[in-house]
């Protein structure tokens, strides 16, 4: 265990260093000025596409626009949210919960690209179903010349869609506040999940269209009653975020500070976990989108990195900041029940577990669909559909390792997913613009 703990940590400082910032934070700032600020000038006609306005049960693909969406936002609104804003703070101070802002803005512009590409260049599976993702718009999209990069996502995919950090959160609440073994959680997890996962993403994506908007909206209430209670404190809060995220001071005055590169990767890095923007999961989701107009399915992704980060990551930072948990020890998840506790009282740990418990459920459901989608492009179908067995035997495992080793591994396979994903939207950027202005062209006729 020891020599996978000094090689992952050792890989994940060599991929996150300011080439790959720059890569995720410049390619999402291109994304916004080529647009022409298309996230927030297109904000009603995309929530028109989700309430079903332009819906067509004949359009291709297997599963509804809002369908897409909470397949999509029930892989990012999970532990990422919880115990990854936690770390984020831990790691580097409040400032990095600005740089997750930035990530979160600039990530809608990165979503609406790749996942319009993602439906732009569908590849027809042996089935006769139209599969997307980064592996299939790089391959269809820029040539046979690029398959290797295209499969290099898929490797990397197979790896970072694990569920590992998800149960290893969730395994780790239940020990702490209900003695459950973590073992335990590993394989009641597997049993779970496999029931909901065995029946493709038809199956996944109704279970996350029926759980996600009720989570969401369970753990916004939970929080914004916490802040409420701590509003004196939300003003300072605020300050220390803003005033940290350019000189690395900690959270409090006897804590240690963190430099400038520190605050600025660990926030990007948090937050490109948090909502995947230019990592290529959602495009997988968002591929698989009943639709023959690939720019609506963009506008409807563009919403996830905004619900995610800038809403819910925000809400879990108040809490964490607000109630002085930021300063207690522990893994990601134990501080914010902590944060929760202080704030709802002896309830608050149990209301947090339920939220845990669903949040992780429905990530590690869409997760499978990603990781089997991966395996699927890189050994065919047949063998690819069995890989659903690596995945659950994933979740034991990913119980008893512990949050250091899974975050670094997890956090090295995404920096390497997002190296192909981001540098062909890039290529293909000028491709999105002009479908992207012909779509407008049509709607105004």
């Amino acid at each position: 265990m020891q020599v996978l703990d000094t090689f992952w940590a050792a890989a994940v400082d060599l991929v996150w260093g300011l080439p790959l910032v720059a890569l995720l934070v410049g390619g999402g700032a291109a994304f916004t000025l080529i647009s022409g600020l298309i996230p927030f000038r297109r904000l009603p006609h995309a929530l028109g596409i989700l309430r079903g306005r332009y819906d067509d049960p004949d359009d291709p693909g297997e599963i509804t626009h809002f369908q897409a969406l909470s397949s999509a936002l029930s892989a990012t609104i999970g532990m990422g949210n919880i115990a990854g804003v936690a770390i984020a703070v831990s790691m580097g101070g409040p400032g990095a919960i600005f740089w997750m802002w930035v990530a979160g803005f600039l990530g809608m512009a990165t979503k609406f690209f790749t996942c319009t590409l993602s439906c732009l260049y569908r590849k027809t599976d042996s089935r006769g179903i139209a599969q997307g993702g980064p592996m299939y718009f790089i391959e269809c999209g820029l040539g046979p010349r690029w398959k290797p990069l295209a499969m290099m996502f898929a490797a990397c995919g197979m790896i970072g869609c694990l569920p590992l950090f998800q149960v290893n959160q969730l395994s780790g609440l239940l020990e702490s506040h209900l003695d459950v073994p973590r073992l335990a959680t590993g394989i009641a997890a597997l049993l779970f999940v496999g029931t909901v996962i065995l029946g493709g993403i038809t199956r996944v994506g109704k279970v996350a269209e029926r759980i996600v908007p009720g989570m969401f909206l369970l753990y916004l209430a939970a929080s914004v009653v916490i802040i409420a209670r701590h509003l004196p404190e939300v003003p300072g809060v605020f300050a220390s975020i803003f005033g940290s995220a350019f000189t690395g001071h900690a959270a409090t005055g006897g804590a240690a500070g963190f430099t400038f590169r520190q605050v600025l990767i660990t926030g990007i890095r948090r937050a490109a976990f948090s909502n995947e923007a230019g990592m290529g999961t959602a495009p997988m989701a968002h591929g698989a989108a009943r639709t023959k107009e690939p720019v609506r399915e963009g506008l409807i992704a563009m919403l996830g990195p905004f619900l995610d980060t800038n809403l819910v990551c925000t809400l879990t930072a108040l809490v964490i900041l607000s109630t002085g948990a930021g300063t207690a020890e522990g893994d990601g998840v134990i501080m914010t029940a902590r944060a929760f506790e202080d704030g709802l009282g002896p309830m608050g740990p149990s209301i947090l577990t339920l939220i845990v418990v669903l949040f992780a459920m429905t990530t590690i459901t869409s997760y499978s669909y990603y990781s089997q989608k991966c395996a699927k492009y890189l050994v065919g179908d047949r063998w690819g559909e069995r890989f659903v067995f690596v995945y659950l035997a994933a979740l034991p495992l990913g119980a008893l390792w512990t949050q250091d080793l899974v975050i670094n591994m997890l956090d090295t396979a995404f920096a390497l997913m997002a190296i192909p994903t981001m540098i062909a939207a890039l290529v293909m950027a000028p491709r999105v613009m002009a479908a992207t202005r012909d779509y407008f062209a049509r709607m105004r006729v």
